[in-house]
C-alpha cells in the first residue's frame, strides 16, 4: 500500500488505488465499477469517489453526458506507482485465460493475443504433495517418466524437493534424487503419481548449483548498426550498451536457451539474434560447471 493510503483502512485504501488505476489506465470510472469489483453498496461507492476527490484534488472531473468520472488533463498520481510490466502481466494472464476477468482490475480489455504454447498438464494432487514435502523438509516417492535412455519406462524414485523453477514454458521441482545422489530438475507434468513421505536426503542449502549465481554479460549483436544497437539496448534495458544478468547456475541453461544465447550467438544473423554474450568463454565454463554442455 502506498504512503497516501497508509493512514486509511486497508479496504478503503485498496478502493482508492482502484479508482486511480482505472483513471490512469482507462481514463474513467463510475460507481458501478466499485460496486462490481468490491461488492460495496452504491452509497459506499459514492463516498469512496468523494474521498478520492478530497485526497487527490483536481485529478478527475464528472462527465455529465457519460455519467462517469474522467481523468483530468493535469492528472497527478497519488496512490499508485504504475508499472507497465505489472499491467502487461495482467493483460497476458487474461489473454491466456489463466486468470478470470473478474480477478483483474482491467475493464477496457484491449484486443490482445499471446504466442500460445501447449498447456502442460499438471496434476493438482501431485503439486499439492510436492509443496507439502517442501514445507515439511521431507522426501517423497514419485512415479516419474524420464526421457533418459536409462529409464525408458516410468519408475518410482525418491526425491527431496526444496524449490521450483520455471524455464519459460514448463515448471519443474528442484530436488535431491535419492537414486542418482545429486540435485536434479523434475518436470511436474512427468510426475504421474506420488507416494509416501520419509526422511530427507540432502537439503536445499546443500544444492550448490541452486544457491550460487553466475553473471551473464550481454550486449547488442556487433553486426547491428549504431542506431539498431541503441534501440536493442533500450529494448532489453541494457545500461551503457550492455548489461549483467545474474542467474542461478541451476537455471543458466534455461535462461540462455530462451534468449538464444546457447552457443556462439555472435555467429548468428544479427537480424534474428539481436543480443550476444560478451563473456562467452566464462559462460561456457559456467554451463560445464552446471553439468550442461553447450
Amino acid at each position: 500500500m502506498s504512503e497516501a493510503t497508509g493512514a486509511l483502512k486497508w479496504g478503503v485504501g485498496r478502493r482508492l488505488e482502484f479508482i486511480e488505476f482505472r483513471l490512469f489506465w482507462e481514463g474513467a470510472i463510475n460507481r458501478a465499477d466499485l460496486v462490481e469489483v468490491f461488492g460495496v453498496s452504491v452509497p459506499q461507492a459514492s463516498k469512496d469517489l468523494t474521498l478520492y476527490q478530497e485526497r487527490a484534488p483536481g485529478n478527475m472531473e464528472y462527465d455529465t453526458s457519460g455519467k462517469r468520472y474522467v481523468a483530468a488533463e493535469k492528472f497527478v498520481l497519488r496512490f499508485l506507482d504504475p508499472d507497465p510490466h505489472v499491467y502487461l502481466a495482467q493483460l497476458r494472464s487474461l489473454a491466456e485465460g489463466s486468470v478470470p476477468s473478474h480477478d483483474s482490475w482491467i475493464a477496457a480489455l484491449p484486443c490482445a493475443e499471446v504466442a500460445i504454447t501447449p498447456t502442460r498438464a499438471i496434476n493438482v494432487g501431485v503439486l499439492r504433495k510436492i509443496l507439502e514435502a517442501c514445507r515439511e523438509g521431507v522426501s517423497i516417492d514419485i512415479f516419474y517418466q524420464s526421457m533418459s535412455a536409462s529409464w525408458p519406462d516410468p519408475i518410482w524414485r525418491r526425491i527431496t524437493p526444496h524449490a521450483f523453477g520455471f524455464d519459460g514454458f514448463r515448471w519443474h521441482a528442484r530436488a535431491y534424487c535419492h537414486i542418482e545422489h545429486k540435485f536434479k530438475d523434475f518436470l511436474l507434468p512427468r510426475i504421474m503419481d506420488v507416494g509416501s513421505k520419509a526422511k530427507p536426503g540432502e537439503r536445499g542449502e546443500q544444492d550448490w548449483l541452486w544457491n550460487n549465481y553466475f553473471d551473464v554479460i550481454m550486449g547488442p549483436h556487433p553486426a547491428l548498426t549504431p542506431s539498431q544497437k541503441k534501440v536493442v539496448a533500450k529494448d532489453y534495458g541494457f545500461d551503457l550498451g550492455n548489461d549483467v544478468l545474474t542467474v542461478r547456475y541451476a537455471m543458466l541453461f534455461y535462461v540462455l536457451k530462451r534468449l538464444g544465447l546457447l552457443g556462439d550467438a555472435a555467429s548468428k544473423s544479427a537480424y534474428t539474434q539481436h543480443i550476444v554474450t560478451l563473456n562467452q568463454k566464462e559462460t561456457e565454463a559456467a554451463l560445464e560447471k552446471a553439468e550442461l554442455q553447450l
